[in-house]
């Protein structure tokens, strides 16, 4: 059975979410994306580990998921962890998946002891490192599943221009061999993570990190299982079998791909912030090292080089933006809205969309629409790369693309990593 599966994002109870992210939205926002398997997010949180007991379906519990409202629910939180290696602190985030409800109340009662479960849904653990955290997970079951999240995102994350290291073995020690994954996050995409080596060994898995209903999806994975639970998911994972591919952000679209200061409206490529010291030109502080830098610095391979056994992936990019740019509207346009509904009603779901066949979506859709939706499927957009917390924008046209941005930049135009290896 083929089935898409987002394994990270918040509910109602972490900071900065939608309201509507309790089960009942999320279930629903599941079933527009086209995601049959969805993370709980913030298990962690007494009042939502309260609110997913007594809602989710318990009775096909063997299998690890929970179903509610025709969605399989898998327990997932995310935690934050503030260390020091060698006196320099380190903030990273770990996505931590459960087999089942008793589990999880085994890892709340030992987080429990690290701060206050009830300030966040993602919960933040000073002087407590990565590698302690993967030890006494791993410790109350062999079944838990770790994953280090977004993992190039500059401020709280693994590989972090601003608090990361560069190995793993640094992060982790021992408790590396507990780690079989790698989340990209929204500004890295699988051929950037390709040009480094080391990173081989991990499978690389990508999700939504969606604080609310409409966001879910944009980045998932796909599987095709014999059966589908909890363990054959993780399986999936560990192995690559059964594990089809992954939808993807265009990185450039990520609100860290490029280096800059978003408050000195300043956006560059990696090579032009070297230039300048990575110094910021107008306020001359240091600037935000963005993902591609990051990559860029680690790189030992050529971009467009793949591993073998990679996970194929698929660029796609949130309907309501594609339909959007392709009318002149905003996203909340009552015109866009209504466009959308009508797509998702004659395929099904957004996924189903961007699967169909191209003369199927020219049937369904308002011409400028499926002309828009296939230079997405084909990959000829333009992007006004994101940075320093600015996610990129999406052109339809390559030409005006470029214009915007050198008007954006007061810079030449956008060069990807494959100009420079």
């Amino acid at each position: 059975m083929r089935v898409i599966a987002d394994l990270h994002l918040h509910s109602k109870y972490a900071r900065a979410t939608s309201q509507n992210s309790d089960l009942n939205g999320l279930s629903e926002g599941a079933k527009i994306k086209g995601v049959q398997v969805l993370a709980t997010g913030d298990f962690t949180h007494p009042d939502w580990f309260k609110e997913l007991k007594l809602g989710l379906d318990s009775r096909d519990n063997d299998t690890g998921l929970y179903e509610f409202n025709g969605v399989k629910f898998l327990l997932s939180v995310e935690v934050a962890n503030l260390f020091h290696i060698n006196g320099e602190l380190k903030k990273m985030h770990h996505v931590i998946l459960a087999p089942n409800f008793e589990v999880a109340a085994q890892i709340n009662d030992r987080l429990a002891k690290r701060g206050n479960l009830a300030a966040d849904g993602r919960p933040i653990f000073g002087k407590y490192s990565a590698a302690q955290l993967v030890e006494e997970v791993m410790e109350i079951s062999s079944e838990n599943f770790v994953i280090p999240a977004h993992i190039w995102t500059p401020w709280f994350s693994l590989f972090g221009s601003k608090s990361g290291v560069d190995d793993l073995k640094e992060a982790y020690g021992g408790m590396e061999k507990h780690i079989h994954a790698l989340e990209t996050g929204l500004s890295s995409d699988p051929a950037m993570n390709w040009m480094i080596s080391k990173l081989d060994k991990y499978t690389l898995v990508s999700n939504s990190d969606s604080h609310s209903p409409e966001k879910m999806g944009r980045e998932a994975n796909v599987f095709d299982l014999e059966n589908v639970g909890y363990n054959s998911i993780i399986d999936a994972v560990k192995t690559r079998k059964g594990f089809v591919k992954t939808y993807e952000f265009f990185p450039d679209e990520g609100k860290y791909h490029y280096d800059g200061h978003r408050d000195c409206n300043v956006l560059l490529d990696p090579w032009e912030a070297e230039k300048l010291g990575n110094i910021c030109p107008v306020c001359k502080r240091p600037l935000t090292i963005g993902v591609m830098h990051r990559v860029a610095d680690l790189a030992d391979r050529k971009f467009g080089e793949k591993p073998e056994n990679a996970i194929p992936f698929k660029h796609i990019v949130p309907l309501p933006t594609v339909i959007a740019k392709a009318l002149g509207k905003t996203e909340v346009s009552k015109q866009v809205r209504e466009e959308y509904g009508r797509l998702i009603r004659y395929f099904g779901n957004e996924f189903a969309i961007y699967e169909a066949g191209e003369d199927k979506i020219r049937l369904a859709a308002d011409p400028l629409i499926a002309e828009a939706i296939a230079k997405v499927n084909a990959e000829k957009v333009h992007w006004v790369p994101g940075y320093d917390g600015v996610f990129g924008e999406l052109v339809l046209d390559e030409k005006k693309g470029k214009e915007l941005e050198e008007k954006k930049r007061g810079a030449r135009a956008q060069k990807g990593l494959g100009e420079f290896f």
